[in-house]
């Protein structure tokens, strides 16, 4: 470069340039601190509302389902259908919570004989090997696991479930006060500007949204649900003690990416190690279950849902790790509808659009909605 060029290109641009850049990423990762700090201790407020939108969804995809219900369905008036939606599925949630409740009850009970048959398995295990000799093994199985008091733990679950009873009443209040904001949703989304651009930017998102995630989340409960009664059938099948506990767990568990599933057979597999006591018999459940996880999460779900979503595999990972971390086992839960409104928000904006391709799994945005469409 010559001596006319480089006298040619503002200096003062380059070196004002890396200030603001740098002002920019301070700026950013201090709102991002702020918005985790907010999201963390809110968490007693916001997850039962997040938990409620998601249901809320649920209650929407059932409503549908009823209007599809040969000559009757018409003939039902959506408020019906909406009411009907919401009593059946919080009858369902009522009941699910009872049979846990009651199967933890009776699981607590047994628990120090389960503890007792582990650790003589374990003991055995140990003499076969030649650890038992040791006095470090003795140590750690007298100091350590001798100390867990299963009993208790369980007890402090049980007082779980009564939280999570009176949660679960609460999460249907604000379902319900959802449902009835629906009404007049539209007129308020009409007011909120002037600009007609800006409204119907708003709409599109709001529909792509509710098409998308709706659509996630009903297909996802179905399938969890088939998956809880298969898994049921399977360890009712091999005579599994506690059978409806685990069945509910396994649903529960497989909102859950990657690590849900897996937890879901370790925990059956662990108690069918103790009733059991035969390695053959315990493989033939894991491979039940096993098989019943892979049938239904990679060959049916992706068939119904299709790429409804388009995450990355990464970032939903990413995701799964911070939401667990913020608000633990339901951040996990909704990490992924998080997630997607999140990328569909960014979407919709051309300086935010290169942070949704990357967190999309394809890299193709799909196109709006017209404005006017419905959920």
């Amino acid at each position: 470069m010559t001596d006319s060029q480089s006298e040619s290109v503002p200096r003062g641009a380059e070196t004002k340039a890396a200030p603001v850049r740098l002002q920019t990423v301070v700026y950013s990762a201090t709102l991002a601190i702020m918005i985790g700090w907010v999201l963390h201790i809110g968490a007693s407020v916001l997850v039962p509302m997040v938990l409620a939108l998601m249901l809320s969804y649920v209650v929407a995809g059932v409503s549908r389902m009823i209007g599809t219900i040969p000559v009757v369905g018409k003939l039902i008036p959506p408020s019906l259908r909406y009411l009907a939606s919401a009593l059946l599925i919080g009858y369902v949630m009522f009941q699910m919570v009872i049979l846990f409740t009651a199967n933890m009850l009776a699981f607590a009970a047994r628990a120090p004989e389960f503890q007792g048959q582990l650790l003589s398995m374990i003991q055995s295990a140990a003499t076969y090997f030649g650890f038992a000799k040791e006095l470090t093994w003795e140590t750690l199985r007298r100091d350590v696991l001798g100390q867990v008091n299963l009993q208790s733990l369980l007890r402090s679950g049980l007082f779980s479930s009564a939280a999570l009873l009176g949660g679960l009443i609460f999460v249907l209040l604000n379902v319900i006060f959802m449902l009835l904001e629906r009404r007049s949703f539209d007129r308020k989304l009409d007011a909120i500007s002037t600009d007609p651009d800006r409204v119907a930017l708003t709409r599109n998102i709001i529909t792509d949204i509710n098409a998308r995630v709706g659509r996630y989340l009903a297909v996802k409960t179905m399938i969890n649900i088939v998956l809880g009664l298969v898994c049921l059938v399977i360890m009712l099948a091999f005579g599994l003690e506690f059978a409806m506990l685990w069945a509910i767990v396994i649903a529960f568990l497989n909102y859950i990416p990657y690590i849900g599933s897996w937890i879901g057979v370790i925990l059956p597999a662990t108690l069918a190690v103790v009733q059991f006591g035969q390695f053959d018999t315990v493989l033939m459940l894991v491979l039940a279950l096993s098989a019943a996880q892979f049938f239904l999460g990679n060959i049916v779900e992706p068939q119904v849902m299709g790429t409804s979503l388009d995450l990355s595999p990464y970032a939903i990972l990413i995701s799964l790790t911070v939401w667990t971390s913020l608000w633990g086992i339901p951040g996990a839960i909704v990490s992924v509808p998080i997630t997607a409104v999140l990328v569909i928000v960014l979407s919709g904006f051309p300086e935010a659009r290169p942070i949704a391709v990357l967190l999309s799994k394809t890299g193709q945005m799909q196109a709006r909605p017209k404005p006017g469409q419905t959920l």
